[in-house]
């Protein structure tokens, strides 16, 4: 595959996970203040707030789809990690565990407070509402907030209004409404910047770039927030400036935004830049990013980053050439079960390219530095240990490494637990002798662990 080709593939897909990258505070919908000067109308704020503390900065990081970019998730999978660099991407909407009894209460307090009486009270909950619904029902949170922006008008509360109005932006644009989206959110930004409140501008800023794919709003959204001192959400932006920049074909300018963005320690940055210099022809670079990406994004903490990382290692070692390493990264890919379709397709189209031929660890192991050797050891063992049997006993028939590779293969399955240990050494018993050729390599103990264990494994077997 020649390097041009590669750059359809990077237009074509823009993997994009629940990101766990987003600037979350940036990103965020305030909570409604309870500082007003009216002070008869502090009580039920403060209530609500007090009620839904989860609504606050403090956990911006628990919540999804604030700050997502628009369009098919499921069509934008392969090339740059705008949604997982939804960093913290962490959204900003509260996850799916908002409990029915939390709606219920809200709607309770909607019906018990009207309007012409309680405007405060009840723009306060139908606020806190549509934040919970957006990501469950966008129709009835977009009713809500628009009800609330409406009522904190009426009340002289501006900032309260802007921030509902910022939040009605997320709902649309959960209902695909990238239109009204964009509108509102230009409206919540002038509206912050005519109250002086630069942060929750940014925020405003930040999310009609991401609806709009626009880079002046996410250059504004970055210094802005630099000026505030928000490194995390700064580098957010840069992150997602990049990858604006890179769809477009700008391949120098999103390169320099993203390494910035890495430099400022964003965790979506790296596979991002990866694909920048995927772009520019510089796979070996760009295989280094996506292994930097993978590393970032454990498997076992977030298996749909980690499984984009993997799917775009492939990619960048198959123009390598280094057919091997790209064969295991694309089967790491493959079996993550939660790897978005997109990500599978990707990895799937690599190994029918490459070929289905196994033994590749062994290849691997015998070449790599030690550091790196164990590395690819952990990785490839992981994808063992979730895949079946007879998948776990081709690799071994195929096995043709030396005791140095033996040796760090064992090393790496007596770091397993033991019902995995047991599992993937049951697989491993057609090279029982050279298994016990090098376990007198590790501490006593562990050597007695292996002997036994592959005693009883066998015994089990010829029995």
């Amino acid at each position: 595959m020649h390097v041009g080709e590669v750059v359809p593939a990077l237009r074509r897909a823009h993997l994009r996970p629940h990101d766990h990258h987003r600037p979350g505070l940036a990103s965020e919908v305030e909570r409604v203040d309870h500082d007003q000067r009216v002070r008869v109308r502090e009580q039920l704020v403060h209530e609500v707030d007090a009620a839904y503390s989860d609504l606050d900065h403090s956990h911006l990081g628990r919540r999804r789809g604030r700050l997502k970019a628009l369009g098919d998730v499921d069509a934008e999978s392969v090339v740059a990690a705008q949604e997982v660099a939804h960093p913290g991407h962490e959204h900003a909407h509260v996850e799916q565990d908002t409990t029915v009894d939390d709606v219920a209460e809200l709607e309770a307090r909607v019906r018990r407070y009207r309007a012409d009486r309680y405007p405060v009270q009840r723009a306060t909950a139908l606020f806190h509402l549509g934040s919970l619904l957006t990501d469950a029902n966008a129709a009835r949170a977009a009713a809500a907030l628009h009800e609330s922006i409406d009522l904190f008008l009426e009340a002289g509360l501006a900032l309260e209004a802007a921030k509902a109005r910022n939040a009605l932006g997320a709902a649309l644009r959960e209902a695909r409404e990238a239109d009204s989206a964009a509108t509102e959110f230009d409206a919540a930004a002038r509206a912050f910047g005519s109250l002086g409140a630069e942060r929750e501008q940014a925020a405003a800023l930040f999310n009609l770039g991401l609806v709009t794919r626009a880079p002046a709003p996410i250059e504004r959204a970055r210094d802005l927030f630099g000026e505030q001192g928000a490194r995390r959400e700064e580098a957010a932006a840069e992150r997602e400036l990049g990858t604006v920049l890179l769809e477009a074909g700008e391949t120098q300018r999103a390169a320099a935004a993203l390494e910035r963005a890495r430099k400022g320690g964003d965790p979506g940055a790296p596979n991002a830049l990866g694909l920048a210099r995927l772009a520019a022809g510089n796979a070996q670079e760009a295989a280094d990013l996506f292994r930097e990406a993978a590393a970032v994004h454990p498997r076992s903490v977030r298996p749909a980053e980690h499984a984009m990382a993997k799917a775009n290692l492939a990619l960048a070692l198959e123009v390598t050439g280094d057919t091997a390493r790209a064969r295991l990264a694309a089967r790491q890919a493959l079996a993550v079960a939660a790897a978005p379709a997109p990500v599978s397709e990707q990895a799937a189209t690599i190994l029918e390219r490459l070929g289905s031929e196994r033994g590749d660890l062994a290849r691997v192991l015998g070449e790599d530095s030690p550091e790196r050797a164990a590395v690819a050891a952990r990785d490839e063992v992981a994808r063992w240990v979730d895949a079946g049997s007879e998948e776990r006993e081709a690799e071994a028939a195929a096995w043709d490494g030396d005791d140095d590779a033996a040796e760090i293969l064992l090393g790496t399955l007596l770091e397993l637990p033991p019902e995995q240990f047991e599992l993937v050494l049951d697989a491993l018993l057609p090279l029982r002798a050279q298994l016990e050729r090098v376990a007198p390599r590790f501490h006593l103990p562990q050597e007695l662990r292996v002997r036994e264990t592959l005693e009883r494994l066998w015994s089990t077997r010829t029995t």
